[in-house]
């Protein structure tokens, strides 16, 4: 599915402004909680990163050897 920065733009101002109603082009949705509409938003950020060639973002974690044993 093609995402599009005005989408990840409603998101972002739904989480800054605490509220779970988000519209965008036309479009009206209520997510169930902060959460969801949280990972909703991690998803739209995926997909346009991977859309513009990226690497999808989320977490990393080093791991590191000392070489002792």
């Amino acid at each position: 599915m093609a995402f599009t920065q005005t989408q990840l733009d409603a998101l972002s101002a739904a989480i800054a402004s605490g509220t779970l109603r988000v519209t965008y082009d036309g479009n009206t949705v209520e997510y169930r909680s902060m959460a969801e509409l949280v990972r909703a938003r991690t998803l739209v950020m995926n997909g346009l990163n991977t859309q513009a060639g990226g690497a999808p973002t989320g977490r990393r974690f080093a791991s590191y050897r000392s070489g002792l044993r």
